[in-house]
């Protein structure tokens, strides 16, 4: 099969790399609007690369592109009926995402969207267990998303703010965990030591609580930077056990109690701490294009995450609780 990456960057170099590796894929092909960066990014894996605006006749579709380039390159692409993995988010807007979403179903194009956390080893474990009815009703959970590094004045230009880039990935699998849809949020967020967030009505950090339509009741903590390392962590406490995932010897944490083993090579980066859920993500893409499997990841999780999403922001600006099904 040939299966082309649209974008150069760290994702385009990502899906590349993890292609070019899998013996089902005959050609991987690569595109950039800057055909020097797609030349060397194609060099280093043995791929090809095809000039900016040709169309090559393909198997599958990746689309790797900074976010506010997806709309219009998605109805594009997805008019030629092959599968699309798009990384997260469709869009920034519901409107947008609603459309591109229409476009497929006209297609019939499969259209996967890159939430890599839903290949994480240990987060599919607790999604198991629960499924398996090993946890039993659920009491309540608690995520965790801390990035490494601030962002750049660059990336917050365009990023959409900590709900809607950082944050969806938490309320993808609050949905895909509990398998209920987040009814209601309450949100706060915070610049509390890097400016720039301000610049752009953005913030630092933020918590937020969130209730599912079937009762349970989830935190969710994020911050724009961590001192130690990029730290994305899971707990899930039941009527029958209580879960973790993402804590381990790399997690970026100091126990003052001196008797848990962490911090050891701590994760530097979202790609390191999520290399090989990249690597099954990509996997499955595959399976999908070659028919093997369903998709693992449809469009409606980023339509109802980015739902969820600007539900936190009004309740930032209202400081009430908002009902998510409202957001429309």
């Amino acid at each position: 099969m040939r299966i082309i990456v649209i974008g150069a960057g760290r994702m385009g170099a990502i899906r590349v790399e993890d292609l070019a590796a899998d013996p089902r894929v005959d050609e991987v092909l690569v595109t950039n609007r800057s055909a020097p960066r797609a030349a060397a990014l194609a060099e280093r894996f043995g791929a090809v690369a095809v000039p900016w605006g040709e169309e090559p006749e393909v198997d599958g579709t990746v689309v790797a592109l900074a976010t506010d380039a997806h709309g219009e390159l998605l109805e594009e692409v997805l008019g030629l009926g092959t599968p699309v993995l798009c990384e997260k988010p469709i869009a920034l807007t519901l409107a947008q995402t609603e459309h591109v979403i229409a476009a497929a179903e006209r297609s019939g194009a499969p259209l996967q969207i890159g939430f890599q956390r839903r290949f994480d080893a240990g987060f599919v474990a607790v999604r198991d267990r629960v499924r398996h009815g090993d946890v039993g009703q659920i009491y309540s959970m608690a995520l965790l998303s801390h990035d490494h590094e601030p962002s750049s004045r660059e990336f917050l230009a365009g990023s959409g703010g900590i709900f809607r880039d950082l944050h969806v990935h938490d309320f993808d699998l609050i949905r895909w965990i509990t398998d209920s849809e987040v009814e209601t949020v309450y949100a706060t967020k915070a610049v509390r030591a890097h400016p720039q967030y301000a610049e752009f009505d953005d913030a630092d950090v933020a918590l937020i609580h969130a209730v599912t339509a079937s009762g349970v009741q989830v935190s969710v903590r994020g911050a724009r930077h961590d001192a130690l390392g990029h730290d994305v962590r899971l707990e899930l406490h039941g009527e029958r056990d209580s879960l973790t995932a993402g804590l381990n010897r790399r997690t970026p944490l100091h126990g003052v109690d001196g008797d848990l083993a962490v911090n050891a090579e701590p994760y530097t980066g979202f790609v390191d701490r999520f290399r090989e859920a990249f690597r099954r993500e990509t996997t499955s893409f595959v399976d999908l294009v070659g028919g093997r499997a369903p998709n693992a990841c449809p469009p409606d999780s980023a339509l109802e995450s980015l739902r969820i999403a600007i539900a936190c922001e009004r309740s930032v600006d209202t400081g009430l609780p908002v009902q998510v099904s409202d957001v429309q």
